[in-house]
């Protein structure tokens, strides 16, 4: 039991929220002598972190009110003695509603503290602002170790289960749980209402059945305590809508205060890795933020406005309150109104709402000022239309493209008909100048005058005019010479498509084994370079009568990249009318200076939609477009035939020049093609078969992607046992080995250690091989990682593949060593290294740098 507390209440105010904290010298850790004072310092440090991926989903409670050594609560439902101000959401269950907690914010964590709240278990989706279930936003894998396993084979598991969602395209992030295992992370990304939660866990047990078929003796993905010694199970049900996790930086009902904590994949290749307590979680927390923040992408791309953003941004209040945002695809905007930043911009939307119309907006102190066009823009300085002032818009939504659900305020389809900039010559409360400036539609000169109306009150009644005096004009020109580009026509004269139909998703690659690609066939495969960028349909359109055909980029995810990369609108310029409409697949890249793709570069020109900052951006990066399928020819489905057809007609159709390529297959064997796209130190290597059709928004076997695994010989040094350090140490079984690379002058130099790629047999085996000596046989090993090793004569080499080199490895004589082999040295190191084998055919000293 928990030692009697003798401590004095406190009332402290959080959050503008009153509480009263009691028994804060109250053990609840009686191992470590935690107390409850230092669980709520804890919570209060960790607050900004924990709350990141804790807010807005429905909290289950692990409550030990005698502390650890006592009787656990398990609660999910809130009781009457709840503040009323603690955030709460109902969900009705078979036989009942609770109303669960809400870890919104500091005062209702410090609330948990108070009442003896040390877990909190959350599940992958959280609620909308107006209590609508979201779609999940988070895929987790919780790796469970069997008896006989710990840490290293979760970590191990980990690795093999991140090849393969890198391979789906997600980006999983590991956190140790604090209780046994380690579990793994990804945010999905974007608000789609077809990833059910139901869907989420199929993919993950599909999963999990994968990494138990090629690791059985490691992996196993059934429940049956039977079936787990020494296995460590991949639970892929924490995925299912009615499960919970431990929420990340939640602290541990276990002896000592430890934490769920997330770590850097390097730091899960260490063999002694362990699970972390709360001290050295704030510690870590101070020093190197939080490792998990990507994975709140996945919520952030659904994120809704609070009532507390919107009265801090009483421009949008109008618009915000005639909108839903789990009903709209719109842009809710920022906190607080954007700074100035350049010359403003503007945007003409058309909009096929329950009536045809256009929508006029002008940026103006941080909002898009609008207006609604029946007749759109006027073309004849003798014929004004009518305009009516609507409420501000965010500045997102200048970018603004997509279905508005019917029944939704401004239900229809919305596209962008013109956007550029603009110059200011006049803002008056019933009066506005402006001379718009766009590559589309050229410049003009524009007048909005409020009238009134008929009874001359309404202050929303104004008309636009086109004034006689035009930009670069000496006279009036009577609106005949801009009349077709300039404006749209009345609905009656109206001969302009309609907008475009949604653009058809890229067919995706799989993953393939090394087996399965020892089998392909040039003559029944060809290879293409992978490449390192966004991935794009890119679609030409006809433009109606002389106006300019449209070109329309659209990612993998369905997002308009078009204003994001305008450099590429030249695509419209290498194809012929007779092949329009035209849908093209490519992809998205940024040169570098030795004109290889380069993903760090292109990150400096995503998610921008303003035209400033993207002009300001273009500046300093420019993209290039590669294009290597064709899905639509003269407004005709081709996906329907071969692959090699369909790169016949991508060759006839388009005629690139810079900033658009078409390069061609890369020519030999599998081999021949990783050998060149390795020389030329691309990403890797795409095989297609050519007989295949095309298979939109699916993942095929038709096409295998194949990513480079750098390689380099090595010299085993030694090894750390399994489970070094602790009770469990055998020597006999390698945990991790050794590596060195020798220098220029034949000096051994220390570049890191390998423990992922073994089969349990191996390392055993691996042991036996290696001739053991008392002392280092080099100099210039870390003393974290030459306690507990154990030393090998230097003659055995071997094999393995790699991420990168932490630095040049041409410096790897450069770092001075320290006597003793326990320095710190600083050296090249060999990062996330995994074993491919023995190179018995070599000797120590053949091994050398690769290139």
């Amino acid at each position: 039991m928990a030692r009697t507390s003798s401590s004095k209440p406190q009332t402290v105010t959080v959050d503008d929220r009153r509480l009263q904290l009691t028994n804060l010298d109250k053990v609840y850790y009686p191992a470590t002598g935690t107390t409850k004072g230092e669980v709520l310092q804890y919570l209060a440090q960790v607050a900004p972190a924990l709350l990141r991926h804790a807010s807005y989903r429905p909290a289950t409670r692990k409550r030990w009110p005698d502390g650890v050594a006592g009787q656990m609560f398990f609660q999910k439902n809130l009781d009457a003695s709840t503040p009323s101000w603690v955030p709460r959401r109902s969900i009705k269950h078979r036989t009942s509603t609770n109303d669960y907690v809400l870890v919104n914010d500091l005062a209702t964590l410090t609330w948990l503290g108070q009442t003896a709240t040390l877990e909190i278990h959350v599940p992958q989706w959280r609620f909308g602002r107006t209590g609508t279930p979201l779609p999940p936003d988070r895929l987790v894998l919780d790796l469970d170790p069997g008896p006989g396993a710990g840490l290293a084979e979760c970590a191990e598991v980990a690795r093999l289960a991140r090849d393969i969602l890198q391979g789906m395209d997600l980006d999983p992030m590991p956190v140790t749980s604090g209780s046994k295992g380690i579990h793994l992370y990804a945010a999905l990304v974007g608000h789609d209402e077809s990833r059910t939660a139901d869907a989420v866990s199929a993919v993950a047990h599909e999963l999990a059945r994968h990494l138990e078929s090629e690791h059985p003796d490691l992996v196993v993905s059934d429940m049956k305590k039977s079936l787990r010694a020494g296995k460590v199970l991949v639970d892929w049900s924490q995925n299912n809508g009615a499960k919970t996790t431990i929420a990340p930086y939640s602290l541990r009902g276990r002896d000592e205060p430890t934490v769920a904590a997330p770590r850097t994949w390097d730091e899960l290749d260490d063999p002694d890795l362990r699970h972390l307590t709360f001290t050295e979680v704030v510690e870590r927390l101070e020093r190197d933020g939080d490792l998990l923040e990507p994975l709140a992408a996945g919520h952030l791309a659904q994120l809704e406005p609070t009532p507390e953003r919107m009265a801090t941004f009483d421009k949008l209040e109008t618009y915000r309150a005639k909108r839903d945002p789990d009903k709209t695809p719109e842009p809710f905007g920022p906190d607080s109104p954007a700074e100035p930043d350049g010359s403003p911009t503007f945007v003409i939307q058309e909009h096929h709402a329950r009536r045809l119309h256009w929508d006029f907006r002008l940026e103006h102190e941080g909002v898009l000022v609008s207006w609604a066009l029946p007749k759109g823009e006027p073309t004849d300085p003798k014929q004004n239309h009518l305009a009516v002032q609507t409420e501000d818009h965010p500045l997102e939504y200048g970018a603004f493209e997509g279905t508005i659900p019917a029944g939704e305020y401004g239900g229809g389809e919305v596209t962008i008909w013109d956007a550029g900039t603009y110059d200011l010559e006049k803002w008056r409360e019933d009066e506005v100048i402006a001379v718009l400036h766009s590559e589309r539609r050229g410049s003009r000169r524009l007048a909005l005058i409020r009238t009134g109306g008929r009874g001359g009150d309404d202050q929303n009644s104004w008309l636009i005019h086109r004034t006689k005096a035009q930009p670069g004009d000496e006279e009036d020109d009577g609106g005949q010479e801009g009349e077709d580009r300039a404006a749209p026509r009345d609905r009656r004269d109206r001969t302009q498509p309609p907008a475009p139909a949604e653009a058809p998703r890229p067919m995706l690659a799989t993953t393939a084994p090394p087996g399965e690609l020892a089998r392909l066939d040039p003559d029944d495969w060809a290879f293409e370079v992978k490449w390192d960028g966004f991935r794009a349909v890119v679609e030409v359109l006809p433009g109606s009568d002389d106006d300019e055909r449209t070109v329309r980029l659209t990612s993998r995810s369905g997002q308009d990249l078009t204003v994001t990369f305008p450099e590429l609108r030249a695509v419209a310029d290498m194809v012929a009318d007779d092949d329009l409409p035209l849908a093209l697949d490519g992809e998205i890249v940024a040169l570098d200076a030795d004109g290889r793709p380069s993903f760090r570069r292109l990150q400096q020109r995503a998610n921008l939609t303003r035209p400033r900052d993207v002009e300001k951006a273009r500046r300093g990066v420019g993209v290039d477009l590669v294009l290597f399928d064709a899905l639509v020819v003269g407004g005709r489905a081709v996906t329907d035939r071969p692959y090699t057809e369909r790169r016949e007609e991508l060759a006839r159709v388009v005629s690139p020049r810079r900033p658009v390529h078409v390069p061609d297959a890369l020519e030999g064997t599998l081999d021949d093609a990783l050998e060149t796209s390795r020389l030329m130190r691309l990403e890797g290597v795409v095989a297609k078969r050519r007989r295949s059709s095309y298979t939109p928004g699916r993942r095929s076997r038709d096409w295998l992607k194949v990513k480079h695994a750098r390689t380099q010989e090595v010299v085993v040094v030694g090894w750390r046992p399994l489970h070094a350090g602790t009770g469990r140490e055998d020597a006999r079984v390698a945990g991790s080995l050794l590596l060195a690379v020798p220098d220029d002058g034949g000096v051994l130099r220390y570049v890191g250690k390998v423990g992922t790629g073994f089969k349990e047999a191996e390392r055993r085996e691996v042991v036996r091989r290696l001739r053991a000596v008392d002392d280092p046989p080099l100099d210039g090993v870390p003393r974290a990682e030459a306690v507990h090793a154990r030393w090998a004569v230097p003659e055995r080499v071997a094999e393995v593949s790699y991420g990168d080199w932490t630095s040049d490895p041409s410096d790897l004589g450069a770092h001075g060593a320290h006597e003793g082999g326990g320095a710190d040295d600083e050296g090249p190191r060999l990062r996330h290294s995994v074993w491919r084998g023995w190179r018995d055919d070599k000797q120590a000293a053949d091994v050398a740098v690769e290139p």
